[in-house]
């Protein structure tokens, strides 16, 4: 899953493709690269970043997928937590929600995957993004995902939409990040692919003290890992160099 940030703020790349024109040639790009998912996003979720009123991210968003839904094949998805911003991207092309707010009460963005049978990232956040108390992260997240599907399921949407997302770096301590990265295998008894979304975070700088340009070995390092514990969806920055590590890890895995 290849990552297009059409934002000013976010914490990797804001502001380099802002521009619909920048961004539909970076996407086009990442599709060249191997990419066989790109996953646009209109508002930064870094910690601290402003919230971006709802017609703000349609105008930075909506031209960018109509424009590549003509010209690409492989599916796009829409990273938002406004139902109106994810009615209009499905209307315009795409085809997956990647929603960090599935933490949600209210059924509004169900109800949209629902009636466009879309497919739905559902991502583990606490309600407070400065972190849960929990000891045990991974048993919390095996039971939100719970949850979730249930409530999904009442909301009409199938499992077969249902992609799970650990939410790596969102209101999780270092140590609670470490404990998920190395317990991976667990969320497959939940029976659905695992996203996993490491790429140049903040926890490897703290880790290994790399800036944020000098992370790109370590988020190889957790791809890798991932892959091997059962995870089917890797969000990265760099995607050509991300296939070629994840298709080693197959080729290895295969044997």
């Amino acid at each position: 899953m290849g990552i297009v940030n059409v934002t000013p703020d976010s914490f990797s790349d804001g502001g380099k493709f802002l521009n619909a024109d920048a961004a539909v040639a970076h996407a086009l790009k990442l599709v060249a690269e191997g990419a066989e998912i790109l996953d646009l996003g209109g508002e930064s979720t870094r910690p601290g970043a402003e919230p971006v009123a709802e017609a703000e991210e349609l105008r930075r968003v909506i031209p960018v997928i109509k424009r590549l839904a003509k010209r690409i094949k492989v599916p796009i998805s829409i990273d938002t937590m406004k139902p109106a911003v994810a009615i209009a991207a499905l209307e315009a092309g795409a085809g997956i929600v990647n929603d960090v707010a599935a933490n949600r009460d209210d059924g509004a963005m169900w109800d949209a995957v629902r009636r466009f049978r879309a497919g739905y990232v559902c991502m583990h956040a606490p309600p407070s993004l400065h972190g849960t108390r929990r000891q045990d992260i991974v048993r919390e997240v095996k039971k939100f995902f719970r949850d979730r599907m249930k409530r999904l399921n009442a909301a009409g949407v199938s499992a077969d939409q249902i992609v799970l997302d650990p939410g790596i770096g969102f209101g999780k301590t270092l140590e609670q990040t470490v404990q998920l990265l190395g317990r991976l295998e667990e969320f497959q008894k939940l029976g659905r692919p695992l996203l996993l979304g490491v790429s140049r975070k903040s926890f490897i700088g703290k880790l290994t003290g790399a800036s944020l340009n000098q992370r790109l070995p370590a988020s190889l390092a957790c791809a890798t890992l991932g892959i091997e514990a059962g995870a089917q969806v890797i969000r990265a920055h760099d995607v050509a160099e991300t296939v070629q590590a994840v298709r080693m890890v197959e080729v290895i895995l295969a044997r």
